[in-house]
């Protein structure tokens, strides 16, 4: 008999979705009218300054993060930590869990998934990803600068209403 499965283990996030989160956080972490320097943003996450850059340059392009050249620029976030969420920040890093494309994407002959009419795993991964949206979407960048006890608190919280409203 197979061994169960632990589902709390089982979430997978891109590196580039965690990375670009801890590089984002970083930013939330410091002073209003302070930045950070790419090899600073870097250090702090233990990333390549290359890597640390690609991930700021997807931030800068969704609007999230801003560089400001010069020997006192850097990178800083464009609004206060306490607007920015967690789902704002994984989206353009990563894109959604489930995006409703998979419908136009088949390994079949056919155009179209032969489910494409009727399909209630579709059903599934759209409510997955609208609770995953939703949850995501109550955490802000403040909210993670915290220590971990406190946040587990939060989450639990949060993951209460969300399956409460759900359940309702």
């Amino acid at each position: 008999m197979p061994e169960p499965l632990d589902w709390q283990a089982q979430m997978i996030l891109t590196a580039q979705e965690e990375y670009g989160l801890r590089c984002a956080l970083s930013l939330a972490r410091v002073a209003p009218d302070e930045s950070m320097t790419l090899s600073q943003v870097a250090e702090a996450e233990g990333l390549t300054t290359a890597y640390a850059g690609k991930l700021m340059r997807l931030l800068v392009q969704a609007g999230l993060v801003e560089s400001t050249r010069g020997r006192t620029g850097g990178y800083s976030l464009t609004r206060d930590p306490a607007a920015v969420t967690v789902s704002e920040i994984v989206g353009p890093l990563g894109g959604p869990f489930y995006d409703g494309e998979i419908c136009t994407r088949t390994p079949s002959a056919a155009d179209l998934c032969v489910h494409n009419n009727d399909c209630a795993v579709r059903s599934l991964w759209s409510g997955l990803q609208g609770m995953i949206d939703g949850y995501l979407g109550q955490v802000s960048l403040r909210d993670l600068v915290s220590d971990e006890a406190t946040m587990d608190r939060q989450m639990n919280e949060i993951r209460d209403r969300v399956v409460v409203k759900e359940g309702s």
